[in-house]
């Protein structure tokens, strides 16, 4: 599938940091809003309904510290995080999630809206590599109830991100 720039209009268009840049390197991108409650249980496979897409190619964005320092990982809602293989794929013994106040504070987002794209400080980042059998994967597009598609490739490029098998289950 061949994705067209997102036009920034219209209430799922307000700009976040994430989609501004996405604009302004001239990456194929689309947002995709939707209506779920961040605190509904199986959150990331609701969102793949109301999107209507197959849910392994919705990607949560998590922090993490590994170590002590302050990650990304970034792995399909169909699966959870193994801490195990991330603290590996970024040379580290120790993962954690982070605590959710600190994951806001570093990104600039809200839980729920947390975009591995245009945080506040970029941190090390690591895409499950599920994510590269997609012609196009989603992720949050830092605001809760709009996504991004766009290509893996771009994903990987953009948030300056390795990739690794970091998904279980």
């Amino acid at each position: 599938m061949r994705v067209r720039p997102a036009s920034v209009t219209g209430m799922a268009g307000r700009a976040t940091a994430a989609t501004a840049l996405l604009t302004k390197r001239k990456i194929a991108h689309r947002t995709h809003p939707y209506d779920v409650s961040p605190d509904a249980p199986d959150y990331g496979a609701l969102v793949a309904a109301a999107l209507g897409v197959p849910p392994e190619r919705v990607f949560k964005t998590l922090v993490v510290e590994v170590d002590g320092a302050l990650a990304v990982a970034v792995v399909p809602v169909t699966g959870e995080l193994d801490l195990k293989a991330l603290a590996a794929a970024l040379g580290g013994k120790r993962a954690a999630l982070a605590d959710r106040a600190v994951a806001e504070r570093s990104t600039g987002y809200v839980r729920g809206g947390i975009s591995p794209l245009g945080q506040r400080r970029r941190l090390p980042t690591v895409v499950d590599v599920s994510a590269l059998a997609h012609g196009t994967v989603y992720v949050s597009a830092g605001r809760r109830g709009l996504q991004l598609e766009l290509a893996p490739a771009d994903l990987v490029a953009l948030s300056g991100a390795g990739t690794a098998r970091i998904a279980a289950g």
